[in-house]
């Protein structure tokens, strides 16, 4: 993906820098096809499509399996979003994808090649990565801190460029920190630091982009300005996304391709449509639920069951 040939991102930028708020109701200029679905890949111009997918993966922490035996080809050029319960091995897989954690059996497969025979550098021009948890080094500014997302990009004898310098100006301004680009990252709010890791991986300019619960610490309005520039990353790009939600009916909205894993395990994989129902939300997160149509995006959104909080009976 290329911040500067996008013609989304610098609109989404300038308003983002000049309100220094997201709104909820951005709009993508990307063309859609009737009914609001993506027009075919050939129909748009698009980075190069890159393969990424496991191959009877078995991933864990010590002598603890968390995924066993687990495939998966992750669509090119789509949206992916892995949902399911705490501890169900989404993260674990996600990590496994970034090659933080190496398979006891199986393999991670990029571009027809075992990801962990390949060199670090020619992974990092590929394939980029949000992690859960970030950790910034002391003291670093929020454009410094970005600026690492171009070094898969440069050489021990190239330092940046103006051209690197553009690009860490865009990305900060799409995830709408550029008015906080001299403060020290350790000064900002958990939001704050959320978006400028968002512009760090933006940055860093791959036609693979993984992120592990990219909405943390945001509100509202930031996450809906976070997943609809995702999405304009994919819709203009091509940017092959695969992403760990939590809010199940957003995860719907914005996936092409939704993986419900449980217990290490995928339980359903498909558009959001045809895989998720109330039995599907039974089996996977243990709550009786009624899906209903989102009225926004006609995706399923699911309205959950409580104690205090369940149909009025003869309804």
């Amino acid at each position: 993906m290329t911040l500067p040939d996008s013609p989304n991102i610098p609109d989404m930028s300038a308003r983002a820098a000049s309100t220094g708020a997201a709104s909820t109701g951005a709009a993508s200029a990307a063309p859609t096809t009737k009914g609001g679905a993506r027009q075919d890949a050939a129909e748009r111009n698009l980075a190069t499509e890159r393969s990424l997918g496991a191959e009877k993966v078995t991933l864990g922490y010590d002598a603890r399996r968390i995924v066993e035996n687990l495939s998966l080809d992750v669509p090119q050029g789509k949206i992916t979003v892995l949902v399911g319960p705490n501890a169900c091995g989404k993260s674990t897989l996600l990590k496994g994808f970034a090659r933080l954690l190496t398979p006891s059996a199986g393999q991670v497969v990029l571009d027809g090649q075992n990801i962990n025979s390949m060199p670090s550098t020619q992974v990092a021009k590929v394939l980029g990565l949000l992690p859960q948890t970030p950790i910034a080094p002391d003291s670093i500014t929020v454009s410094d801190l970005v600026s690492r997302g171009r070094y898969p990009h440069q050489s021990w004898l190239r330092s940046s460029t103006a051209h690197d310098d553009q690009i860490v100006d865009e990305a900060m301004a799409a995830a709408g920190v550029l008015e906080l680009a001299g403060r020290r990252v350790d000064e900002l709010s958990g939001g704050q630091r959320q978006r400028v890791w968002i512009a760090m991986a933006l940055a860093q300019q791959t036609d693979i982009l993984l992120l592990d619960e990219p909405t943390t610490y945001l509100d509202i309005a930031y996450q809906i300005e976070v997943l609809d520039l995702l999405m304009d990353l994919n819709r203009t790009r091509g940017t092959t996304i695969v992403m760990v939600l939590h809010e199940l009916s957003l995860a719907c909205r914005y996936a092409d391709y939704l993986v419900a894993m449980n217990s290490g395990r995928i339980v359903a994989a498909g558009e959001p449509s045809d895989v998720v129902s109330a039995e599907l939300v039974r089996e996977v997160f243990g709550i009786e639920s009624l899906v209903v149509p989102d009225p926004i995006s006609g995706t399923p959104s699911i309205v959950p069951f409580s104690r205090h909080h369940r149909p009025v009976a003869g309804d």
